[in-house]
């Protein structure tokens, strides 16, 4: 039996679909956290 494999988890194409999205996340947060700092240093008027 795959016990090694089920206690981490299936990798079929919904894990890695799940992944991508995940990434895609992570990415626009930190490119908003991003765009708004460098708002804050602009506006120092």
């Amino acid at each position: 039996m795959k016990l090694s494999t089920i206690a981490l988890y299936s990798w079929d194409n919904g894990a890695i679909i799940m992944i991508g999205v995940f990434a895609l996340v992570i990415i626009g947060l930190v490119g908003a956290v991003m765009l708004m700092m460098n708002n804050g240093k602009n506006k120092k008027d």
